[in-house]
């Protein structure tokens, strides 16, 4: 999942950067830090970026011969992360939290100020943008990733 998520958003035209989760702030980190700890979804110091994952727990009762009968009385528990360091996806596979991606976009390279550059020949020459050119590919890139990361999980949803 993280490897086609990488793929889908940088396959994106100005794309020039992907994380996930910590990503690369992560490698400055010890293991100890960077470990998502699991604990139940009430705990007080769980990550605001955490979904959780939904578990039932059922309670038991001894039957005549000693063995365990699960009773009705089911109720819904979450378990969830303390950081979320690992952006959701974990050996590959999404973990139940929340997905957290980031991309970096590079500026428009077509701009109004005259540029130096050469020509084919390797002869100098001076290049000036002309016409209408978005300033920023930001607000464009939001919907854009959006989608991408859809397609590419409602792709992993059907294999």
């Amino acid at each position: 999942l993280e490897a086609d998520l990488a793929k889908a958003i940088m396959s994106i035209p100005a794309t020039k950067g992907f994380e996930l989760g910590s990503g690369f702030a992560g490698s400055r980190m010890l293991g100890s830090e960077h470990n998502d700890l699991f604990v139940p979804g009430d705990h007080p110091g769980f990550s605001t970026q955490s979904s959780g994952i939904p578990v039932t727990d059922s309670s038991y009762d001894d039957d005549a011969d000693g063995s365990k009968i699960a009773q009705n009385t089911a109720k819904k528990k979450t378990i969830r992360t303390l950081t979320n360091n690992s952006g959701g996806i974990q050996g590959g596979i999404s973990n139940g939290e929340n997905i957290v991606i980031r991309a970096a976009f590079k500026p428009t390279s077509t701009i109004r100020s005259p540029q130096r550059t050469v020509t084919d020949r390797g002869d100098p020459t001076v290049l000036e943008g002309k016409g209408r050119h978005d300033p920023c590919v930001l607000p464009r890139a939001v919907p854009i990733v959006e989608a991408m990361v859809a397609i590419v999980l409602a792709d992993h949803l059907i294999q």
